[in-house]
């Protein structure tokens, strides 16, 4: 079956990096799109950013473009989210999902996920 599981969570000071990384298995990696999600105490998950199956479309939530950078290497069946200038609003436990196309949908979910990791930024 299909697995995803998220590592490369902590706790960093704000202004701080961390790369988080999604291995995959159970299916063709590269066949699939791939997100981040994440879900801070008391609030809705929500949409991070997500990539193509080839990697050639990127898109990402405002709050998070041009800190963080979503990447994927098919060859590893790994994902990755790279999160750079972090502040207290970024902590959350974040998720990886997969879809069910290569490319990114508009409307439907992910249906696969992870486990999620624990991002926590202090002031």
């Amino acid at each position: 079956q299909v697995q995803l599981v998220e590592s490369g969570g902590g706790l960093v000071q704000a202004g701080g990096s961390l790369r988080l990384s999604c291995a995959a298995s159970g299916r063709t990696f590269e066949w699939y799109a791939m997100g981040w999600f994440r879900q801070a105490p008391g609030k809705e998950r929500e949409f991070v950013a997500a990539i193509s199956g080839s990697g050639g479309v990127i898109y990402y939530a405002d709050s998070v473009r041009g800190r963080f950078t979503i990447s994927r290497d098919n060859a590893k069946n790994t994902g990755y989210l790279q999160m750079n200038s972090l502040n207290p609003g970024d902590t959350a436990v974040y998720y990886c999902a997969t879809y069910e196309t290569a490319v990114v949908p508009t409307r439907t979910p992910p249906n696969y996920w992870g486990q999620g990791t624990q991002v926590t930024v202090s002031s």
